[in-house]
């Protein structure tokens, strides 16, 4: 994560300084697109979700999702420049997927609605939010900080619908689910050699990912001569430290997070006591907030751009009482087998609904901190963790399992914009009493205390003409100590 604050974040916010610049909506397009691509085929959540996923081939819904969340990349970047309103463009395209989502296959839902999720996760967040700051640096309008937010918002969109179009056209014979392997070990020696023996695997693969973005970075400082020295060398170590800490991260999912995950959700299955899973399923959801990388980023942007009006303690909560909410739901969807829509539906309608009375920057916020919440603590704990519990109660993994990161990505959508509404009434409250304050001062004042006032902005005037050339005393009791020889008339 350090490295991708050093390399990411910059990388980010120079892309949007130059394309808000760009007169050519056809370049920013083109260049939105690539740079969306390439991100997210380096985000190691999506390769988790890929390889649970064996009856479609890797790079197929890879690159399937990589090209959803370039198409509405260039959506979000127009909708910044443009200053189109996110709520509009939200309502739309969520009527779209649902309208789409009829038409998909029962197994494909819930893995759609979970691609949506897994696309924000420590490599694409970082830079497609650094993006959103670049675009609005360059405006002087009010609305620039709301604008800022709200470009991951629509990047999780695009997944879902691209995914929901490949279930439409491609029917796999296999069966969807990939089966999980846990290592036979039994001393130190074993955990140490499964670790070395994945570990380059997991280094050619990760290089392979971060290769495009390394060579864009090059490609752009080379164009544009935007970094100095000092930046492309720390820019660069933070690619090597990046590249460290996913081989790293890769290499202790492959070997025992996703197979702790699977054995955790089977062990409580097979006791005897199904529902326990919903509280602690909650409980893993509450703490399990604050190990994603992707989070810190977001509540520290926040902080920054709302000048610590929404601290990111504040943040953090919201964003905890919301994951419980949804973690505890998706287990009720494990034991129960209720359809996804059940939730879905009657969550994006309250989400979607509290916008228009929630202020604007609140909006952004929320809808980019949905697919914040769901990162690579989601994809590779949670996710095994429902498709263990349901392997043990016997249910329909593909139908059942999948669909716990996009409930994830949908409560704090509800937990925010409360938190911002909140905030509203808040502040009307303060406006309206600081209007009755000024309505009861005036009245108070009388005019002969009004004639004073006049008077002695008389006397300012008359004191300004005539000690133009000698300094006032210290002690004067019109002017006070606050006055200076090369004051401006307005402030004398």
């Amino acid at each position: 994560q350090l490295g991708v604050d050093m390399s990411m974040q910059p990388l980010g916010e120079g892309f949007g300084a130059e394309l808000s610049m760009s007169k050519k909506i056809g370049v920013v397009a083109v260049i939105s697109m690539a740079m969306g691509i390439i991100v997210t085929v380096a985000e190691p959540d999506l390769t988790v979700l890929a390889e649970q996923v064996s009856a479609i081939p890797n790079m197929v819904l890879i690159l399937t999702i990589s090209i959803g969340v370039g198409f509405f990349l260039v959506i979000a970047v127009l909708r910044v420049m443009f200053g189109i309103s996110l709520s509009m463009l939200l309502i739309l395209f969520y009527v779209v997927m649902f309208a789409i989502s009829a038409f998909t296959p029962a197994d494909f839902l819930s893995m759609a609605f979970d691609s949506g999720g897994v696309t924000t996760g420590p490599i694409t967040v970082p830079f497609i939010m650094s993006l959103g700051v670049g675009l609005a640096s360059l405006r002087s309008d009010q609305n620039a900080s709301s604008d800022s937010f709200g470009l991951v918002a629509l990047c999780s969109v695009g997944p879902i619908i691209a995914v929901m179009v490949l279930g439409i056209f491609y029917r796999p014979d296999a069966a969807m689910i990939g089966e999980v392997v846990i290592p036979a070990v039994e001393t130190t020696r074993d955990v140490v050699k499964e670790f070395l023996g994945e570990m380059p695997h997991q280094a050619w693969n990760v290089l392979l990912a971060v290769s495009p973005i390394v060579a864009v970075f090059i490609i752009f400082q080379a164009v544009t001569k935007r970094f100095k020295k000092i930046q492309i060398l720390r820019m660069s170590v933070g690619f090597l430290y990046a590249y460290i800490g996913l081989v790293l991260f890769f290499t202790g999912v492959e070997v025992g997070f996703v197979s702790v995950g699977h054995m955790f959700g089977a062990e409580l299955s097979s006791g005897g006591f199904k529902w326990l899973l919903i509280p602690i399923g909650a409980l893993c959801g509450y703490f399990i907030v604050t190990a994603e990388p992707a989070v810190h980023i977001l509540n520290n942007q926040v902080q920054d751009v709302t000048n610590g009006l929404v601290s990111s303690k504040t943040m953090n909560l919201c964003l905890s009482i919301g994951v419980a909410v949804s973690v505890g739901l998706a287990m009720l969807r494990v034991i129960t087998g209720i359809s996804i829509y059940w939730i879905v539906i009657p969550g994006y309608i309250i989400a979607l609904g509290l916008t228009f009375f929630v202020p604007k920057l609140f909006v952004g916020i929320a809808f980019d901190s949905g697919g914040v919440a769901s990162g690579p603590m989601s994809t590779t704990f949670l996710l095994p963790f429902a498709m263990g519990a349901s392997e043990a109660l016997g249910g329909n993994i593909a139908r059942d399992a999948f669909g716990i990161v996009a409930l994830v990505a949908m409560t704090p959508l509800i937990a925010i914009q409360v938190q911002g509404l909140s905030y509203r009434l808040k502040l009307d409250k303060t406006k309206a009493a600081a209007a009755a304050s000024a309505r009861i001062i005036e009245e108070l004042m009388t005019e002969e205390e009004e004639n004073e006032i006049i008077d002695f902005n008389e006397n300012i005037d008359i004191i300004d003409e005539e000690e133009t050339e000698n300094e006032l005393p210290e002690d004067d009791l019109l002017i006070g100590d606050s006055l200076k020889e090369d004051s401006p008339k307005e402030e004398q």
